[in-house]
C-alpha cells in the first residue's frame, strides 16, 4: 500500500522503517488532484482547503 500512494522511504534513508506523511486532494470522480509530501503538519490543513477553494473555481 505504501508503495502504491509513494508513502515508502528509500532504503538508506535512517526512516527506512517508518512511511513518509503523504496525503492526497481528490475529486468527486475520484481522480487525484494534488498530492503532498507532508513537511509542516501544523500548515498542511490551510494549503489543501486553499487547493480544495481553487478547484472548486
Amino acid at each position: 500500500m505504501g508503495t502504491a500512494y509513494e508513502a515508502t522511504r528509500d532504503p538508506g534513508d535512517k526512516f527506512a522503517n517508518f512511511s513518509q506523511r503523504v496525503s492526497y486532494l481528490i475529486d468527486p470522480e475520484g481522480t487525484i488532484v494534488k498530492g503532498y509530501e507532508v513537511t509542516d503538519p501544523a500548515g498542511h490543513a490551510t494549503e489543501v482547503l486553499a487547493d480544495l477553494e481553487a478547484a472548486q473555481r
